[in-house]
């Protein structure tokens, strides 16, 4: 089928932009350089190592050395260990099979250590992620053979072919905890027998109202529902609430947020817990000092050493299968037991879960998700419930080529004009005060959304406007070019002398234990190094330092805080505003704060674009206009 065929072609252009980029960041680049870019820790020290599946040799490593490095270094990646004795040879391939805070476990294809890891620094280096391309491929594959099949419907509806149907008799629902439109998406979920679309603009408690539908969805007809998203983070978010609902969610995979209460819906620890696993751990334990004994007999010793070298292995090979054994059947058991599996897309295909099939599967974050990726949860059921909003950012796309020729695409996108008459869009919001979310209402969702009661009037103090645009017009700060991105240095010292009067107003009103939230965004990744700087050389705001975060538009998506700056940098002659234009990415950037929105920029640079122009006359309309002139 064509759509599918474009998809894939799609698919490889990405591929292959994303494995020269990658190519291009550790090639060339010393091990600092990996290090800074998020692809290696080193050095790592070994904490310890077990035999697992397999035979595979899994250690525990953590690195010792800078640690508030961002990195890569995701459960599932393929992965190298390596020593800086001989990088080129001293290195054996595996995967990452834990990762939390400053540790990971990584199985590596070996049953022992190599000699090599004595001598010399280690450290661990995340390869090209061909496994997730592969799993897409396949997905894609497998789906373009099935859209041929009749009782493959789900297909030909996601691809336009077929329109969903609905029962129309669906018993009334009782859910106090839910406003009229979470409670019709609800119902429209319910309702569904191929489709349903949740549009969830900013605030607007998406997460909620899916944590009721799946409750509901259970409660009806006690059939296991697939919950996956394209982040971890998002994947965590909803196990932890269908948890605290009182459901059995199975996490497959490994959480972001390692909290003690998530990693008890893993697989790992229920694993662990399960009481046939007592047993198992004794021999696997005897197993591992078999293999200790085996490796005191080196191999260049006598026919007797080696026999005796083989024998204990063997003996550890034999016990390790008992356990495997084992170990299957509680995973079985606690798969049989799940009423909910949550994972990421790809993590669907877990090799613990990869041949299960649901009725249901909820695809969150699905503005965000890549479609690809998207077909490996929808081949393993009947129905699909898609939600997000696809007003936000799209996904990350390595390729602008791909990204030109639809792959930024998302299938959440397509299925919103195809079928809207599966789109129920959530229009209470419950985060901003109603003059920072009016814009965005207005431009984005057709003055739909409106803001909740509690919040609609809501602000730092009595008398304080909710909204400020700060504009730099003719005060002669122009943008300059650092690297690759654009910075705006006296902007940048305007914010932080604009937040500073704000902070010591503010302490006159609040106890410091109570001050409000502060996030400092920016869409260029070198003008948060600069407000970074400058947050440092405000000496008013050095007791708040806890209070704020400062970090690109991206970063944010799907967070709120109290009151959020927006420094939007560009400034010039030519009313260049670059991936300014981007305005899925203001969207989220304005829709952040609760009670005061705080932008900074250039009109005569923005008015260029409508949008912008648009909404300086917005804040003009509420007096929130005010020139930088005032503060300088």
């Amino acid at each position: 089928m064509d759509y599918f065929k474009n998809l894939l072609d799609l698919l490889k252009i990405e591929r292959e932009e994303d494995r020269t980029q990658y190519r291009r960041l550790t090639e060339t680049t010393s091990v600092a350089e990996r290090r800074a870019n998020g692809l290696t820790w080193y050095p790592i020290a070994i904490r310890g190592s077990e035999i697992g599946r397999g035979d595979y040799l899994t250690v525990e490593i953590e690195r010792t050395t800078h640690q508030d490095i961002p990195h890569q270094i995701r459960f599932g990646m393929p992965a190298v260990l390596f020593s800086n004795h001989d990088p080129k040879t001293d290195r054996v391939e595996g995967t990452i099979s834990y990762q939390g805070g400053n540790r990971a476990k990584i199985t590596l294809r070996t049953d022992e250590l190599p000699d090599w890891s004595r001598d010399g620094k280690l450290g661990v280096e995340v390869l090209f992620d061909d496994n997730s391309y592969n799993e897409m491929e396949q997905a894609l594959k497998t789906a373009s053979t099935l859209s041929e099949k009749p009782d493959k419907r789900i297909t030909n509806i996601l691809t336009g072919e077929k329109s969903p149907t609905f029962h129309t008799e669906v018993p009334r629902l009782f859910l106090p905890k839910l406003n009229p439109s979470q409670l019709a998406a609800v119902e429209k979920i319910v309702s569904a027998n191929e489709l349903a679309i949740v549009h969830g603009p900013p605030g607007t408690g998406k997460t909620t109202t899916l944590v009721q539908a799946i409750k509901t969805l259970i409660k009806q007809d006690n059939r296991k529902i697939l919950v996956v998203a394209p982040s971890n983070t998002a994947v965590d978010l909803l196990s932890e609430k269908l948890h605290e609902e009182g459901l059995n969610v199975l996490r497959v995979g490994n959480p972001a947020r390692v909290s003690e209460r998530l990693m008890a819906l893993t697989l790992d620890y229920k694993v662990g817990e399960h009481p046939y696993m007592k047993e198992a751990k004794k021999l696997k334990k005897q197993a591992n000092e078999f293999r200790n004994m085996a490796h005191k007999y080196k191999r260049n010793f006598g026919k007797a050493e080696r026999d005796q070298r083989k024998a204990l292995f063997d003996e550890a090979h034999r016990i390790m299968k008992d356990v495997a054994n084992s170990e299957q059947y509680v995973i079985d058991d606690l798969i049989a037991k799940a009423q909910v599996i949550t994972a990421t897309l790809v993590g669907a295909n877990h090799y613990t879960v990869r041949n299960l099939t649901y009725h249901t599967v909820v695809i969150d974050e699905a503005g965000q998700a890549l479609e690809p990726a998207c077909w490996i949860p929808i081949l393993k059921a009947q129905k699909v419930v898609l939600a997000g909003d696809h007003c936000q950012l799209p996904p990350t796309i390595k390729s602008p080529e791909a990204a030109r020729k639809g792959l930024s695409t998302t299938l959440l996108e397509k299925c919103v004009t195809l079928h809207p008459e599966a789109v129920t869009l959530l229009n209470e919001q419950y985060r901003m005060h109603e003059h920072i979310m009016g814009y965005s209402s207005q431009v984005f969702y057709e003055n739909k959304v409106k803001a909740h009661a509690s919040v609609a009037g809501h602000s730092l103090f009595e008398g304080d406007t909710s909204l400020a645009f700060v504009d730099t017009a003719g005060c002669g700060f122009d943008e300059k070019l650092d690297g690759t991105s654009s910075t705006n240095p006296e902007e940048a010292a305007l914010l932080m002398k604009h937040l500073a009067q704000l902070a010591t107003d503010l302490a006159t009103r609040y106890a410091k234990q109570d001050f409000p939230t502060i996030a400092v965004i920016s869409p260029y990744k070198q003008q948060i190094n600069i407000l970074n700087e400058q947050l440092l050389n405000t000496p008013e705001l050095q007791e708040y330092k806890d209070k704020i975060s400062v970090n690109t538009i991206d970063s944010f998506q799907g967070q709120e805080r109290d009151i959020v700056y927006i420094s939007m940098v560009r400034s010039n002659t030519e009313g260049d505003i670059g991936f300014l234009s981007d305005i899925r990415r203001m969207n989220v950037a304005m829709t952040r704060a609760r009670k005061k929105l705080v932008i900074i920029g250039d009109s005569a640079t923005l008015a260029g674009l409508p949008f912008y122009a648009d909404f300086i006359t917005y804040s003009e309309n509420l007096n929130a206009y005010q020139s930088a002139w005032e503060w300088l």
